[in-house]
Formats: structure tokens, sequence, C-alpha cells
């Protein structure tokens, strides 16, 4: 994915440049001495996708943020194992809404949190655009059609353990985040079975903080979901 950086929406890039394997848009634009604004874009199709952010000047040492992340599976013995394939996932998913709360899916027993709850969103398929993925994968993962709003946010995790098919991955996670709404909301309906995906619920906007979330997706929702459910009120 190719990242572009603009000081105005429309104006010639600062920074410009393929996301390297594991590192996170927010902390390259940082040890590029700007801090992203907002997202603006997130346009072509996969594998060949371009995110373009606002940015601002920092004025800040850069020297803290520059060690990327990564986190092994304690559970690996690395040494005994084959090199881990490397794979860099693009993917989006959506924070949606409606009359009756927050759409949510829980994580099935392939995945490393089976239980835990997320946004409903996937793997952004060759050909297809970032806002394509997601009204795909919301209709599969919970049958309901969401309406788009606005490009929100970009999240990055990165991580060395076992895939669903049990293959070894040092696997980046770059997901691209977007509010929408869902218009006509009805009793949420699982169709992709066997999958990541072992249940979908509407979460009353007053008892979200009750579910069990995933890391990543609780950190988005305290981000962002105030300010969403306040404007869609």
């Amino acid at each position: 994915m190719r990242i572009i950086g603009v000081e105005v929406a429309g104006g010639s890039p600062v920074f410009t440049g393929l996301l390297p394997h594991g590192a996170d848009p927010h902390r390259l634009a940082w040890e590029l001495g700007y801090r992203i604004v907002r997202p603006l874009s997130a346009t072509g199709s996969a594998p060949d996708l371009t995110l373009t952010v606002q940015v601002g000047r920092h004025g800040r040492s850069s020297t803290l943020q520059a060690q990327r992340t990564r986190s092994i599976d304690p559970d690996l013995d690395l040494a005994a194992e084959a090199e881990p394939v490397v794979r860099q996932r693009l993917a989006a998913y959506g924070i949606v809404l409606s009359r009756r709360g927050l759409l949510a899916t829980q994580f099935s027993d392939r995945t490393a949190v089976p239980g835990l709850w997320g946004l409903p969103g996937g793997g952004i398929d060759a050909g297809e655009s970032p806002s394509q993925a997601l009204i795909r994968e919301v209709a599969e993962e919970t049958g309901q059609v969401p309406e788009i709003s606005q490009l929100l946010d970009v999240q990055t995790d990165h991580w060395i353990g076992r895939s669903p098919a049990r293959v070894i991955e040092d696997f980046h996670a770059v997901r691209i985040i977007y509010a929408a709404r869902c218009p006509d909301p009805s009793d949420p309906v699982v169709h992709d079975r066997g999958g990541t995906t072992a249940a979908a619920a509407w979460v009353p906007l007053d008892h979200w903080v009750r579910f069990a979330w995933s890391a990543s997706t609780r950190a988005l929702l305290d981000r962002h979901l105030r300010d969403l459910s306040r404007a869609a009120h």
C-alpha cells in the first residue's frame, strides 16, 4: 500500500512511498517530522491501494517513535520451526451504527482471540476497493447493508504467530476503518459459516463498554464511538 501525506486536502505531497512491512502509518509520518491529522482517502484496488492522509508538522524528536513493535506468540519455538511466511494483509472494517446500536462480530475458535468481539470487516480481495470490501464483508458476516459515511482511521498490528490455516506467519495487519450507518437494521445473521466469525449482534450504545472486545477494537471505539454516536443523534 502506498501512503501519501499532504498538509492540506488537494495540496502537494510532503511525503510519499510504500508502507514497509511491519510499519505503522502514524509512526512512519512521525519519523518524517509529521503527525497524521486525519485520513483523507483510500483509493485504488488491492493490492495497489493508496492511502492519502492530512498531516501537520510536530516539531519534536522522532527518536522514541522510530522503533516498530512486533509481538511473538509465546507458544512458538521459532528455533525449531520453519522460517515464518511474511504477509501483509490489507483489510477494511467499519464502525456501523443504526437505531439498534453498534454492529459487532464475535471471533470464532479459528482465531487467536475466540469469544472476543470486534468490528465487521475483513480482507480486501484482489481488484476490490476498501469500501467495496467493507460492504461485502458486512453482508457476509452480519447480513446487514451499510452506507459508508466517512473514512475514519487506519490501524496496524504486527506479530509472528499461527494463521487459522496453522501456518507460521510474520503477519502485518493494515486495517482501513470506516464509519457507516445501517438505515434498515435487521437481526444479524452470519452467512460466512466456518470462518473467523462465530456470531454477530447489535450492541446497545449504553452497554458497549461491558462487552469483551479485542484490544484493537476497544482502542478504536474509545477514540471514535462517542463522536459518531453524538453525530448520529
